[in-house]
């Protein structure tokens, strides 16, 4: 029998508990689906006894750590790049390091469509005007479609 995720009262998980894959689909609000992607993908891998795959709270953080990543907007190459961290020497600080690059590329990129839209809204504001201008210096009744006799 598994133990239930957030084992104690704080809702953290208890040292050594295993999670279904259920239970973290539910704390997570995410699709099982969601979560045999990610373990296709290779960058969660829970063990099994039996069909049913049993988390460890190490997969519990990686799952943590990769939905924080597809919030951001990272990719799942930038997101694997920043979890096989989470397992490999320099540790934390490495993570924390490679976390912050990524953030301020993603923050770059960010700007640059947030300009993007700011011209492209900028031009159909002007080009709605002069639509606008063009209407209005139309004559009465001009335009209009004239129905065909028949």
């Amino acid at each position: 029998m598994t133990e239930r995720a957030g084992g104690d009262k704080s809702g953290s998980p208890r040292k050594g508990a295993h999670f279904t894959i259920a239970e973290l689909a539910r704390e997570f609000d995410v699709t099982t689906r969601t979560i045999r992607f990610y373990e296709a993908e290779g960058l969660i891998a829970p063990g099994r006894r039996g069909q049913t795959r049993l988390f460890t709270p190490r997969d519990r953080v990686r799952l943590k750590l990769i939905l924080r990543g597809r919030r951001l907007g990272f990719s799942i190459g930038e997101i694997r790049e920043i979890v096989d961290l989470y397992d490999a020497a320099p540790g934390e600080a490495g993570q924390l390091r490679l976390f912050l690059g990524k953030i301020a590329e993603r923050r770059a990129a960010l700007e640059r469509q947030r300009t993007d839209i700011a011209e492209t809204l900028d031009e159909l504001a002007a080009v709605e005007a002069r639509c606008r201008a063009q209407l209005a210096a139309l004559p009465p009744g001009a335009g209009r479609r004239r129905e065909s006799k028949t």
